[in-house]
């Protein structure tokens, strides 16, 4: 791994951090663009009003880039919750009809369709963990005429199990389903693009494999889906706004595109120049990059864990930047807490340890962790 990688970040070198997948460093100059945000918000009469605007639409760009989408396609929101929040706000549901998900998926993309249910008189329906990891058929099995909306993830959250969105998106157009992703554990660090998913919406965070913020986030919503009712009434998502003033009169229309599911307070003086920084710097790498250098070092853990008789999902049914792997009996409670004082930091997901490195880490950092757990674990 070129050393390179770990010098754009502020990591000591005692520090085994493989935790991506909860929560990713800053860049350094994502960092330093943070502190200069910081100074617009303690000096606001010395700064460009001008600038947050043109910077929200830098950041669209940005991300609409990594998925195939266009500036136009894309939201800027407060968190996954609420861009899926604003995905239910706009998809019919009827009575006795079904929202699909997954066992064991993301709350902020659970809770919302268990809401929705209850108030439609729908069903939600759950597909259970196949025991061959094959989560793609378990879903096309499930998917029927009766199915309103499927709103699932690219990869399970805890462990890195994938699913194959290209078909399941090709089968709920077959059907009429409206397809809702939550990106937020693979955009940035494994290819994807809706105009071969055709999502109707697709929702992610950047706290995560963006090198972003935390409360700030991403929706996309497909162009037959930009028409719709956002969850917030306020300046700027009403009109094509070219002034910082508000208008008076007051805009009769909402902004075109996805803007009109912007959150209010979009022009976060602080978050939107740490976003970009974060951005930028995946865009050169790009995801495909990514993905082939993080699976190198996933493929080393299953390599450990198998070696220890602990059980991993299939190669063939899973990422490359996020693995879950499970000792015979679980772990114990205690277990983050001894490995944070031995300066390894991962993810305890159910029964089984999330692994999730980035181009920080080395094939060192694994073995380190199992040198530590089999310390811990004796």
């Amino acid at each position: 791994m070129p050393p390179s990688y770990k010098s754009l970040f502020e990591l000591p070198d005692d520090v085994t951090y493989l935790n991506a997948a909860a929560q990713s460093p800053l860049l350094k100059t994502s960092h330093a663009a943070g502190l200069d945000g910081l100074n617009r918000k303690y000096q606001p009469w010395a700064f460009d009003a001008t600038q947050p605007q043109l910077e929200a639409e830098r950041l669209r760009g940005l991300f609409g880039g990594l998925i195939g989408a266009t500036a136009d396609d894309i939201a800027i929101v407060g968190s996954t919750a609420y861009a899926i929040a604003t995905a239910a706000r706009n998809l019919d549901l009827g009575s006795g009809q079904a929202v699909v998900v997954l066992e064991q998926q993301f709350p902020s993309d659970y809770y919302v369709w268990r809401q929705l249910a209850d108030e439609q008189a729908a069903r939600l329906v759950i597909v259970a963990r196949p025991d061959n990891g094959d989560w793609t058929t378990a879903v096309l099995e499930t998917l029927n005429r009766n199915t309103a909306i499927a709103a699932l993830p690219p990869c399970l959250w805890t462990d890195g199990g994938t699913l194959d969105l290209v078909a399941i998106g090709h089968r709920c157009r077959e059907l009429g389903v409206a397809l809702v992703v939550d990106a937020t554990q693979a955009v940035g660090a494994m290819p994807l693009d809706v105009n071969e998913i055709q999502p109707d919406f697709l929702a992610c965070s950047a706290y995560k494999w963006l090198l972003g913020p935390y409360t700030l986030g991403f929706l996309y919503a497909a162009p037959h889906r930009q028409s719709g009712t956002p969850l917030e009434f306020h300046h700027w998502n009403h009109g094509n706004l070219t002034a910082v003033g508000t208008p008076i009169p007051y805009a009769d229309d909402l902004s075109p595109g996805a803007r009109r599911y912007d959150m209010g307070e979009r022009n976060n003086l602080i978050n939107l120049p740490i976003a970009i920084a974060g951005l930028e710097q995946v865009t050169e790498w790009t995801p495909a990059m990514i993905q082939e250098t993080l699976s190198e070092l996933t493929a080393i853990g299953a390599e450990q864990a198998r070696k220890r008789g602990w059980r991993v999902p299939p190669d063939a049914h899973r990422v490359g930047h996020i693995i879950g792997v499970t000792p015979p009996g679980g772990l114990p409670g205690d277990l983050l807490a001894k490995l944070a004082n031995e300066r390894v930091f991962t993810s305890q997901r159910g029964d089984g340890l999330r692994i999730s490195p980035y181009l920080y880490n080395e094939a060192d950092d694994i073995a380190r962790l199992f040198e530590v757990l089999d310390g811990l674990l004796a």
